[in-house]
């Protein structure tokens, strides 16, 4: 089986217009699509892809049975961070929020 890599397709003029429009200001959704572009690669994933094409509810199936769904995650937030998109997150203050789980 071989996986043809493709970048994420430009956004449509108008659908650009729109969002800018919408958003003159901006705002973090904007900026991480224009920022990241492609995030995921799909050598990250070919495990993921049986030898026919399928549905997308089996692929997030095969996703999330073979705990990919973390490195999933770990792949948009290494992105964001490097991007400067994304704080390091301090723990929870306990005192202050003595409800909130650390789980």
């Amino acid at each position: 089986m071989s996986i043809h890599p493709q970048n994420i397709p430009d956004i449509p003029v108008e659908t650009v217009q729109v969002a800018r429009a919408a958003f003159p200001k901006g705002n973090i959704y904007l900026q991480i699509r224009d920022t990241l572009g492609s995030i995921y690669e799909d050598e990250a994933f070919v495990e993921l892809f049986s030898q026919r094409f399928s549905i997308l509810s089996e692929f997030r199936t095969r996703l999330v049975n073979s705990g990919m769904e973390q490195k999933l995650l770990d792949i948009l937030l290494s992105q964001l961070q490097s991007k400067g998109l994304l704080k390091t997150h301090q723990p929870v203050n306990q005192k202050v929020f003595p409800n909130w789980s650390l789980d």
